[in-house]
């Protein structure tokens, strides 16, 4: 495949991929069948989008895309259950997981059942004490004074704390890789169930939790009864499905797009104060839920105390939303230090292990349990690769591991748990989490090396960057990137378009604190203000900081800086090589 614009290796080394002559002709007949703009006629051409299913691309809704929550294996009984736990004022708790998904996911719950006029006890495992998902004594603490136990984002393969929840019904509502056999659970409703074949397995738990409680209102509605509304619930859904990286496809195209519209409208009393906390000056998009939002409400589960995300989420009192966001903001900007730390411990070790196998990981003493996952994240970015870093503490090492994809890490964690290999383990394609035996570290990683060898981890090089076409500096205006936004939203399995501005020559360059780089290029006829983030964290920043007149080609993607109130394009700078002209 020929590189575009003679990019083999950028400064990024990546090589740029562009769209090749078939995908122009798409481009160009849907831009006359629709008459849509060029750039926007080519990003849905790419994505292959007919012109007969544009309108309804362009103006997904819950409506048309929302599928039957029958559809969903147990979804009857468990609706049914948790119908008359509410309706026979039963004691319902809810065991939910640490992290955004698991806590949007059970502050559904709590106000679904509070505008039912119910309450539920919130129970979410301490990640150090307890570690991931349902334990014995837990659940056998919970069903001593409950009569339904509704696990959320966890559960699927937790057999033995289901068994100890003697007493008490369990429902499971989750989403991470189900074994052959399922828990002793009421109902076990999980669109990744291998006995599943409805396509759904790109929901979140916060999706099926939604999902439920349409059922359970459907069910309401047949005995005369009206439920409380659920589009109200959407910005939790949407943030949830953000900050769990789910492939921004089909119903959760809506669910994000619709609630980002509810999020906006401020209502929910702790995204309110969490955004105030975060400096959010503008509406919300994808990445203000994934990048601001997403980590505060982690930062609980990580290194504070494991229920601030759900009770943020979850509250109705202003006061207390506003001291959870304060605190958990205080707990974030603590996250990033300890996990700086560990990030450079860890990418030396990298390093010297080899960073050309099918599989990165790193392990150290100490090292805290709650950021491993956001450094493995960090050293799958930087390798293609795999990653998996583990904590080590007592002869027992908790670890995580984030994918690439076409590499289904996932089912090999779960694989080397049941050979042995490892304590416990699951997840889902794309990360992972783990517990291990430090005697039988390496022989577990060379072990899931291999598996992942088998599925073509390591066989490429840095990844491919891929360009939807190429602009000029003038032709980068709001109204573009506005139209372009009508294809979103965007995020995992649906990137935000990426354009090249080929040959470029540099006009104004300075530093933005230590890491970060602000430039803007052009000539005569228009410039463009562009910025790198983590520009001198690699090789883009001290080049493109040295240019000495040089021209270059530039790539990244579109999007509105609204700072001090006045509107103007930026280019969020992803790469950059010097231009051979």
């Amino acid at each position: 495949m020929t590189a575009f614009l003679g990019v083999a290796q950028s400064l990024g080394g990546r090589r740029w991929v562009g769209p090749g002559p078939g995908d122009d002709r798409m481009a160009e007949a849907l831009a006359q069948a629709t008459g849509l703009a060029p750039p926007l006629a080519r990003v849905l051409a790419r994505r292959g989008v007919a012109a007969a299913d544009v309108a309804g691309f362009l103006a997904p809704t819950l409506r048309g895309l929302l599928p039957d929550p029958l559809s969903l294996r147990d979804m009857g009984a468990a609706a049914a259950r948790v119908k008359a736990a509410v309706t026979g004022a039963e004691r319902i708790a809810i065991f939910a997981d640490y992290d955004v998904d698991g806590g949007a996911s059970a502050a559904l719950l709590i106000t679904w059942l509070r505008d039912m006029g119910r309450q539920a006890t919130l129970y979410i495992p301490d990640r150090i004490d307890e570690g991931y998902g349902p334990n014995d004594a837990a659940m056998a603490m919970l069903a001593a004074d409950h009569d339904l136990i509704v696990c959320v984002d966890c559960g699927t393969l937790s057999h033995g704390p289901i068994r100890a929840a003697a007493g008490a019904d369990v429902i499971v509502l989750d989403h991470h890789l189900g074994a052959e056999e399922l828990p002793p659970a009421l109902a076990v409703v999980n669109p990744n169930r291998q006995d599943e074949a409805g396509g759904l397995g790109h929901l979140c738990a916060a999706g099926v939790v939604f999902l439920l409680l349409v059922e359970v209102n459907r069910q309401l509605r047949a005995t005369g009864r009206q439920g409380p509304d659920l589009m109200a619930l959407l910005d939790l859904v949407a943030l949830a499905t953000v900050a769990d990286v789910a492939p921004l496809v089909g119903v959760n195209r809506a669910f994000v797009r619709q609630g980002l519209v509810v999020m906006a409208r401020r209502a929910r009393p702790g995204l309110r104060a969490l955004a105030d906390v975060a400096r959010m000056t503008s509406a919300p998009t994808p990445y203000h839920l994934g990048f601001l939002l997403g980590p505060r409400i982690n930062a609980g589960g990580r290194i504070g105390q494991a229920d601030l995300g759900a009770r943020l989420l979850a509250t109705d009192d202003p006061h207390e939303a506003a001291a959870l966001a304060e605190r958990l903001d205080q707990l974030n900007t603590e996250r990033r230090d300890v996990e700086s730390a560990v990030r450079a411990a860890a990418m030396a070790q990298a390093e010297a292990r080899g960073l050309d196998g099918p599989l990165v990981w790193a392990a150290g003493e100490g090292w805290h349990p709650g950021v491993v996952g956001i450094v493995a994240a960090r050293l799958k970015e930087a390798t293609n690769r795999p990653a998996v870093v583990i904590g080590l503490e007592g002869g027992e090492g908790k670890g995580s591991g984030r994918s690439v994809s076409g590499v289904d890490l996932g089912a090999a964690v779960q694989r080397l748990a049941a050979e042995g290999l490892l304590l416990r383990g699951g997840g889902h394609r794309m990360a992972a989490g783990l517990t291990v035996a430090q005697d039988r570290l390496e022989e577990a990683m060379a072990r899931l090396g291999d598996l992942l060898a088998r599925q073509g981890a390591g066989t490429g090089g840095a990844a491919d960057l891929r360009l939807d076409g190429v602009l000029m500096p003038a032709a980068a205006t709001i109204e573009l990137i506005e139209a372009l936004d009508t294809a979103g939203p965007y995020g995992a399995g649906a990137p935000a378009p990426r354009f090249a501005f080929p040959d470029q020559p540099v006009r104004h360059l300075r530093r933005i604190g230590e890491n970060h780089l602000r430039i803007t290029f052009g000539g005569g006829d228009g410039t463009l203000e562009a910025v790198a983030f983590g520009a001198f964290d690699g090789p883009l920043g001290p080049a493109l900081e040295a240019h000495r007149g040089a021209r270059f080609h530039f790539a990244g993607r579109l999007e509105v800086n609204d700072w001090g109130g006045r509107q103007k394009p930026q280019l969020r700078l992803e790469d950059a090589a010097p231009s051979a002209g």
